[in-house]
């Protein structure tokens, strides 16, 4: 089912829910400039077999209102949205999985509004904590010497975006994809063109959205409130990640309460149909104990 929701003045957000009505909700929160369909499907479909799975258009995405020219925002408002979704679908609590830019939402809103949460998942992002990390050898590494973001994805963010039409843009956006994979597993090119034909049929146009990357970022922080968080919460590590790459899963299970570590083995920073079924698993597994606890 979707279905459109007022979240602010002027901006409307397009949204899908899958699963049984009466089923525990999980909202699926997605990266920078990606849509809700960069869930794969196959993805929504394992996880609406025991959820009311929600996912959605983050502004200035898909059919949502692309406002961020005539009215910027800053990234905290993408945070508010969150909430402003499960206000909009009558939603009291519900399950959280957010990747990426996604995963830091889910942070801020894990941190502000604890009590709207049954778990977490947290996948392919960052901690928005300064608590130093803990090496296994006791060694202390402070957050700004952890692991940066891979050269090459970088170089491939630094070339200028050129429109020579919706074919060309969807080759860009595949070896987008081949760099953000991590070269671990086989890079299957057909599922990445298959989705980005998908996004740019259910976006209507081709064209590339920057508002995310210029978004005011201050005050994300939230160090002490994820040290004291009490919802339960998975944080998914991928051994190939080149944006977020190892040890910053660990790091971000040390900075937040309670919170345990999954290895999905030789996943990058995408979704490609060889980790969704172990992505699956681990996500279900981590809702199971929550499963019914309230919607």
């Amino acid at each position: 089912m979707q279905q459109f929701l007022d979240v602010a003045p002027g901006i409307r957000l397009w949204t899908e829910q899958r699963g049984a009505a009466d089923a525990p909700p999980l909202l699926l929160v997605m990266g920078a400039q990606a849509t809700g369909v960069g869930w794969p499907d196959e993805l929504v479909d394992a996880l609406a077999e025991h959820h009311r799975v929600i996912r959605y258009d983050h502004r200035d995405t898909g059919r949502s209102t692309w406002s961020y020219d005539d009215r910027p925002y800053r990234i905290a408002d993408l945070a508010d949205d969150v909430i402003a979704v499960l206000d909009g679908l009558g939603i009291e609590r519900a399950h959280l999985v957010g990747m990426s830019l996604g995963g830091m939402l889910a942070q801020m809103v894990l941190a502000d509004h604890p009590d709207r949460w049954i778990g977490a998942t947290l996948i392919g992002t960052m901690a928005l904590s300064t608590t130093p990390y803990t090496a296994p050898d006791g060694t202390v590494v402070p957050v700004g010497e952890l692991p940066g973001i891979a050269p090459e994805v970088l170089e491939m963010w630094a070339r200028p975006v050129e429109d020579h039409g919706p074919e060309a843009e969807v080759a860009r956006r595949l070896e987008h994809w081949r760099v953000l994979a991590g070269g671990q597993l086989p890079f299957d090119a057909d599922h990445y063109a298959a989705l980005e034909r998908r996004v740019i049929a259910h976006t209507g146009h081709h064209r590339v959205g920057t508002a995310h990357g210029r978004a005011d970022d201050s005050g994300m922080l939230r160090t002490a409130e994820l040290a004291r968080n009490e919802v339960p919460t998975l944080v998914i590590a991928a051994p190939a990640e080149p944006v977020f790459p190892p040890p910053h899963p660990q790091h971000l299970a040390q900075c937040i309460g309670g919170a345990h570590v999954v290895e999905i083995p030789g996943m990058g920073h995408a979704l490609p149909p060889a980790v969704q079924g172990p992505l699956a698993e681990a996500i279900l597994a981590h809702t199971g104990a929550g499963a019914g606890a309230g919607s």
